[in-house]
């Protein structure tokens, strides 16, 4: 799946958050978000996903301008295509872990078939899908919305900010099952983040100002 955004404009009332917003990321490609606080970084990832609306421009996802596309319709292109990892996590906590990672699949009317026990080992959880929420740890509750994002396949995932409730040693393992995971299954992975470890690794590395995002050189 591509993403082509093309001249992105967002204001909160008289009050801009960035203009002139303009990126592509390709099929398979991982690109990374930086910038300060308040630029509109996470803004900016829920227009991708038509979860927020914007003021000028387009936002073409695998060829369809979701500006053009009613609520029902941008929520089936993002069952079906999109992939969304918070970072907070988001889990249910009434619902065991392999009933959270289910999810998607239970949307889309789709059978586990046993792809619920396999994504639980892929990203570290083997055994745990019995357990709730409540006794896992932060690091293992961001495997399972990684799980989660990722169980139907998504061609495209957007991750906000996922390790910055984790320590260093954490957020870097969950940094390799977030990479692994959407390396495995070829999807296009954009990253919104503070992190400057997680950042550099990435194909790419875009910076976001309040008048657009520019190409950011990686630290020597």
């Amino acid at each position: 799946m591509s993403l082509v955004v093309r001249d992105l404009a967002k204001h909160y009332g008289d009050v801009p958050v960035f203009s002139h917003v303009s990126l592509e990321v390709a099929a398979g490609e991982f690109v990374a978000i930086v910038g300060e606080s308040g630029v509109g970084k996470s803004t900016l990832l829920n227009c991708m996903a038509g979860l927020d609306t914007w003021d000028e421009g387009s936002v073409i996802l695998d060829g369809q301008d979701l500006a053009k596309l009613d609520d029902d319709a941008r929520a089936l292109l993002r069952r079906r295509s999109i992939g969304f990892v918070f970072q907070a996590f988001h889990v249910l906590p009434h619902l065991d872990v392999a009933q959270n990672v289910a999810l998607p699949l239970m949307l889309l009317g789709e059978h586990d078939d046993g792809r619920v026990e396999r994504m639980l080992n892929a990203v570290g959880l083997q055994g745990l899908g019995a357990r709730l929420p409540q006794q896992l740890s932060g690091g293992q509750l961001q495997r399972v919305a990684i799980a989660r994002a990722l169980i139907h396949h998504p061609s495209l995932l957007l991750a906000d900010e996922p390790t910055g409730n984790l320590d260093p040693g954490t957020a870097s393992k969950v940094m390799d099952v977030l990479i692994s995971q959407t390396r495995e299954h070829g999807a296009s992975l954009v990253l919104v983040t503070h992190s400057e470890a997680a950042a550099t690794r990435a194909d790419r590395m875009l910076l976001l100002t309040s008048e657009g995002v520019a190409p950011r050189p990686r630290p020597a």
